[in-house]
């Protein structure tokens, strides 16, 4: 049955405030962010944000479920050549919302709901990596240990600045092992 107009609205509205807060949480961080701040972004009424989410920790979610699910689509649309070129672009592609990044390893212990999403969000990109890692035909406890090697390999990439031609190097040798 189709929807009804006030249910599409409603939708509408809805990715208009996670939109809105996407950029504030991006240019400004999730901390100096104030809901008050979102709603005007959104332009809307502080009280109406409260009509879609439950708090701030909820206004993340949503942002980091639609910012995954972007990612996701793009990532499978890529033409990689190989595995080094897929590790760079995944930390090229986190490198650009690194502030969401941070929030959520900053508020996962602080957060139930963040925490839920944040080992979503690993068990879903371990499982992408394990995949990639079983095609080359690697013993399984091998398999396991290169799946950690790959995430916080990642996340050192994230959180030391390097130059492209250094992170090409490290995610062409993460590939080779």
């Amino acid at each position: 049955m189709p929807r009804n107009k006030r249910e599409q609205d409603r939708d509408s509205k809805r990715d208009e405030i996670i939109a809105s807060a996407r950029e504030r949480f991006l240019e400004d961080g999730f901390e100096a962010t104030s809901m008050s701040r979102l709603a005007s972004a959104a332009g809307v009424a502080p009280n109406t944000i409260y009509w879609y989410f439950k708090d701030k920790d909820e206004v993340l979610v949503a942002v980091l479920d639609a910012e995954f699910s972007t990612r996701a689509v793009e990532y499978l649309q890529q033409p990689f050549a190989d595995t080094a070129e897929r590790l760079l672009w995944v930390v090229n592609q986190l490198e650009l919302t690194s502030r969401l990044v941070s929030t959520v390893h900053a508020r996962a212990s602080l957060s139930p709901q963040i925490n839920t999403w944040h080992e979503r969000f690993h068990e879903l990109t371990e499982g992408m990596v394990r995949m990639e890692l079983a095609q080359k035909s690697l013993p399984a406890e091998r398999i396991e240990s290169l799946v950690k090697i790959c995430v916080f390999t990642i996340e050192g990439l994230l959180a030391h600045p390097m130059t492209d031609e250094e992170k090409r190097r490290i995610c062409a040798t993460l590939a080779a092992v």
